[in-house]
């Protein structure tokens, strides 16, 4: 990484009075440049909350319009426009109204990995990091749970007293899809020792298999807190990378080499460095829309506390 051009980020940081949040899943070179790391919702709690009057998001196209949306007087940019969720895609607007009239008194919960037209439908926001206590504070007997169908079994194994509807039909994370209990297997071979910890977007399969199923942000607690020197990650590499860096004494083993994010990685050094030199790749929202998407975002934010 050229010297120059990390000085000139960090030079227009300054002088923009800008935010970099970059998450867990970014390129290493990108998460050390970074004004704060964490995860999906680590990231839109520190947007709702910075003084800065421009926020760089290096993170999937999602994570930026909810930073949009908690901020709508500041200027969010994310450094490509390539870098769109395949999953929050999988949920429509139209398929939200289909499911709102198949079950009209059913709180609706949608992952936060939705766009803001689909967030604005929904009663409430969830992550992977806060899911099963937030859907256990909703008091209801059944809750509509999407995109992503592995997470929404995870949370019903977390939760059987309530009933979890996945919808729609198709929905997951490409990224984690990539994951099969053989890959698991073979690695347990080598590294007996290891501790394997999972993202709840994989398959119910390698669920079954891991020792703790965790959020990117409490893999990260894992890894502090354990007495394992050995983890197995079944995530996206960017956080094995972060993994590496937090806990340089311990190892850390890839499930796959090439579980990576091709949207997320499209943000670049460069790129990052244009975003913020012009100003450009800005997220909109319309007013309409985000006042309605802002209230399942804060209704997530406060039974998150």
């Amino acid at each position: 990484m050229s010297k120059d051009i990390v000085e000139d980020i960090t030079s227009l940081k300054k002088e923009r009075n800008a935010l970099l949040l970059v998450h867990n899943y970014q390129d290493s070179k990108i998460q050390e440049l970074g004004d704060f790391i964490g995860d999906s919702f680590e990231l839109a709690r520190k947007a709702k909350f910075t003084d800065n009057s421009i926020i760089v998001f290096a993170g999937a196209e999602f994570m930026a319009e909810t930073a949009a949306i908690l901020n709508p007087q500041k200027k969010v940019l994310i450094p490509s426009s390539m870098a769109k969720c395949p999953m929050a895609h999988m949920l429509s607007p139209t398929k939200m109204k289909r499911y709102r009239t198949l079950y009209p008194n059913t709180t609706i919960a949608v992952y936060v990995n939705t766009t803001a037209e689909t967030k604005a439908m929904a009663d409430i926001c969830i992550t992977s990091g806060n899911a099963v206590k937030i859907i256990k504070n909703l008091d209801e007997k059944q809750v509509l749970v999407g995109p992503d169908r592995n997470l929404a079994y995870y949370i019903q194994q977390q939760i059987p007293e309530i009933k979890i509807i996945p919808f729609p039909k198709i929905g997951y994370c490409y990224v984690h899809r990539k994951f099969i209990p053989s890959d698991i297997k073979k690695l347990i071979v080598r590294y007996p020792e290891a501790e394997i910890l999972a993202h709840p977007e994989v398959s119910p399969s390698v669920q079954k298999i891991a020792n703790k199923i965790c959020s990117t942000s409490r893999m990260l607690k894992e890894a502090a807190n354990s007495s394992s020197e050995k983890f197995i990650i079944a995530t996206e590499n960017g956080l094995v990378d972060r993994l590496r860096s937090n806990f340089p004494t311990k190892m850390f083993i890839p499930a796959r080499k090439d579980a990576i994010c091709i949207q997320q990685k499209q943000i670049t050094i460069y790129n990052l460095y244009l975003s913020l030199l012009k100003e450009q790749y800005r997220i909109y929202i319309p007013p309409n829309i985000a006042k309605k998407a802002r209230l399942p975002i804060e209704r997530m934010l406060e039974l998150s506390e």
